[in-house]
């Protein structure tokens, strides 16, 4: 909670207790008009002063105004009537209580993505007699030679001149498998260097950089983002002219008919009276609080079945999704390398796979690690001698005196070993003992365990085109698509590509569907920001992809999404039956009003009635389970 809604939250509290307690003070008059304007400034001198800027600025007619005007025209008739001013302090109150939970429910979970993109680099190796220097990015220019250490961000594109080494690439193309880089690779910033020490020759400056151009384009689509406007705010703009040029009518020209054009007494303050009825009978305490509560309760209703929506405003364009664009790895994917089959095996699986765990035991690739997880037993590094770690290809060693060979296709060529290709997708490690080929094993992400049944759901809640994109190969990418039954596929995309995909994509769909993109990594950030909605994978995703998102999977679930759907358009139904409803019943009460049928009591029930019929229709968003 930030210190502007802790300062809201004591103003509800204080104006809330001195409203109860001068209710038992004997005091009448004026001095009773004193003490309630205590609580009434506390908690509406901040809608008294917008209202009032609005004017100024000849922008009058929003809800602010209108709150400012039904509070006081109650104020007025309690001042010249029976001096209750509870009604008009209570509806200030409650307005500003439903302003909180807004407020509260959006900034709790909304802070700076800037803050949390840990992938801009802090400084550059650059080596100056025989010793490392650290410099600030900026200042290194083109055509310089950069140290990149193992564990360090590489800070600036450029090509490597020296040594080889493995990158963790995942924090820009949202692929967990590491990439080899050897000299004269080309390589990108925002990568992590994992084991040996890379020289770098820069080929662009820092601001021209992968690494700054993805928090660019996070800061830009943060800026181009639609924003749907508030229903009161858009409804006021009609209602609230409407409703003060009737009252001022009201009070004004029947005295002025009766007194020149007929004869009779003017009776002004029969007619200042029913309009100030008028007014009491126009505010808007059933609109202002229950829609609000609508969305905030769909909001808890969401949250309670695992989906975190982070505005009332994201509610509404989620129930117009039409288009939904996957990221693939970590989405649809688990992220999770792991031995899928044994293929062409000239001996047992189970010894194959001894095998390749115990000549990649020395390394830490994930590859390694999901060779030795399906091997299954404690690894005993006696057993093997001469490894040998062959960059971008694989390793040799002796495993039990057998020279033992695993890695891929160009690893087997140079070694002689006739190799047979593999038509499945995934990385395919080739395998030789003994200088002969033993086969091959398929390693692959595994699909999540509802990808399939998330796609098909999404199309039972309308929508009409489902989209993948991935920075994978596009053998992997068309396997998987097909097998989820994915409709369009992009592959081998980095972060830019990925934003003017769904650039294109927002061009081609319908004018009022929305396009909603779900990722989980850094890399994501940028086109969860320019997507219409951007959903976020919250257990395993990144803090980036998380801040920038507007609606976070709290489980990793995609099935999820289309639940998030369905909630929001119940939540979105909810909000028009109470606008409707409360727009109908006032438009009756105001008629009934004008024309002097209707008093106080009818004023009070058109304005707290309303309210609590709507406010226990808006709690019905709550209650989610059954969607």
């Amino acid at each position: 909670m930030n210190k502007k809604q802790k300062k809201m939250l004591a103003r509800i509290l204080i104006a809330a207790a001195l409203l109860i307690g001068f209710n038992f003070l004997p005091f009448t008059g004026y001095v009773r008009f004193i003490f309630y304007l205590i609580p009434y400034l506390i908690i509406g001198y901040d809608i008294l002063i917008k209202a009032f800027k609005g004017i100024k600025n000849r922008q009058p007619f929003d809800e602010s105004l209108l709150m400012a005007i039904a509070t006081i025209g109650a104020i007025a008739i309690a001042l010249t009537g029976d001096g209750d001013y509870t009604e008009a302090i209570a509806v200030m109150l409650f307005y500003q209580i439903g302003e909180w939970f807004q407020s509260y429910a959006v900034g709790k979970s909304r802070r700076n993505i800037s803050d949390l993109m840990d992938i801009r680099p802090d400084y550059a190796n650059i080596e100056v007699n025989g010793k490392l220097e650290q410099v600030d990015p900026d200042e290194v220019e083109i055509g310089s030679v950069i140290v990149v250490q193992p564990g360090e961000k590489v800070p600036i594109d450029g090509i490597v001149t020296e040594g080889s080494s493995t990158l963790n690439t995942s924090a820009l193309t949202g692929e967990s498998l590491p990439r080899d880089a050897q000299e004269g690779d080309e390589i990108i910033s925002g990568c992590i260097n994992m084991s040996g020490v890379l020289k770098i020759k820069t080929t662009k400056e820092f601001g021209e950089s992968t690494v700054s151009k993805i928090l660019d384009l996070v800061e830009n689509a943060s800026s181009r983002k639609s924003r749907s406007e508030e229903f009161i705010t858009r409804f006021a703009r009609i209602y609230t002219p409407a409703v003060v040029y009737s009252a001022i009518a009201l009070a004004v020209l029947p005295p002025l008919v009766r007194m020149l054009g007929m004869g009779l007494p003017a009776e002004w303050g029969t007619w200042i009276y029913r309009a100030l009825t008028f007014l009491v009978i126009s505010c808007p305490c059933a609109l202002v609080i229950s829609i609000p509560l609508s969305f905030f309760a769909g909001i808890g209703g969401a949250s309670n079945a695992g989906v975190l929506v982070k505005g009332s405003n994201y509610l509404e364009i989620l129930s117009q999704t039409k288009c939904v664009v996957f990221d693939k790895t970590g989405t649809l994917t688990q992220g999770v390398f792991e031995v899928n089959e044994v293929h062409h095996n000239q001996m047992e699986r189970e010894q194959l796979l001894e095998y390749a765990a115990l000549a990649e035991s020395a390394s830490s690739h994930p590859i390694s690690r999901s060779l030795q997880r399906a091997y299954g037993k404690e690894i005993d590094r006696s057993r093997v001698t001469e490894i040998r770690e062959i960059s971008g290809n694989g390793v040799t060693a002796k495993v039990d005196g057998i020279q033992v060979a695993a890695g891929n296709s160009k690893l087997m060529d140079k070694l002689g070993v006739k190799w047979i290709d593999c038509h499945q997708a995934g990385t395919i490690i080739h395998m030789a003992v003994d200088g002969k080929y033993a086969g091959h094993i398929v390693i692959s992400d595994i699909e999540k365990p509802h990808a399939k049944e998330a796609v098909h759901a999404l199309r039972s809640a309308g929508v009409e085109k489902t989209v993948m994109l991935t920075g994978d190969s596009w053998k992997v990418a068309e396997h998987v698509a097909e097998d989820l039954g994915i409709d369009e596929v992009h592959a081998e995309l980095l972060p830019a590509d990925k934003v003017e995909k769904v650039e294109e994509l927002l061009e081609k769909k319908h004018q009022k569907g929305k396009l909603a993109f779900v990722g989980d990594g850094i890399n994501d950030a940028p086109v969860l920001s320019r997507a219409d909605i951007g959903i976020a994978m919250g257990a395993m995703g990144s803090d980036a992809a998380i801040e920038a998102a507007d609606i976070v999977l709290m489980d990793d679930d995609p099935l999820k999404i289309a639940k998030a759907i369905r909630i929001s358009r119940k939540c979105l139904r909810i909000v028009y039956e109470n606008i409707w409803f409360a727009i109908g019943i006032k438009l009756i009460c105001l008629v009934l009003g004008a024309v002097g049928i209707a008093n106080m009591w009818l004023a009070i029930f058109a304005d707290v009635g309303v309210m609590i019929i709507a406010v226990l229709n808006a709690i019905r968003a709550l209650f989610v389970k059954k969607l």
